[in-house]
């Protein structure tokens, strides 16, 4: 039996390679808006993170992640996806 090829993604934070599933996804819609994808299969420009604000502070501070996604981020945006990254139910897949 063969086996399957779990997908990789980088964290946009801490820089460390995880399997997808590990990971959670921050959405650039095809409007403009970004958004947590707790399904991982929204339309639009992806970015990962690993589920603690940790990575969330990195990547805003060094502006990985709007690098990854391509638009300015404003400290409403980081805030809710901060309040997504802090409430388990609503991130995980």
């Amino acid at each position: 039996m063969r086996l399957r090829r779990v997908p990789q993604r980088t964290c946009v934070g801490c820089m460390e390679v995880k399997g997808k599933k590990e990971l959670i996804r921050v959405v650039k819609t095809p409007e403009g808006a970004v958004e947590v994808d707790p399904t991982g299969k929204r339309a639009g420009r992806g970015a990962y993170l690993c589920p603690n604000t940790n990575c969330l502070d990195k990547a805003v501070k060094g502006k990985r992640l709007e690098k990854a996604l391509g638009v300015e981020i404003g400290g409403d945006v980081v805030e809710r996806v901060r309040l997504r990254l802090s409430d388990p139910q609503s991130s995980r897949r």
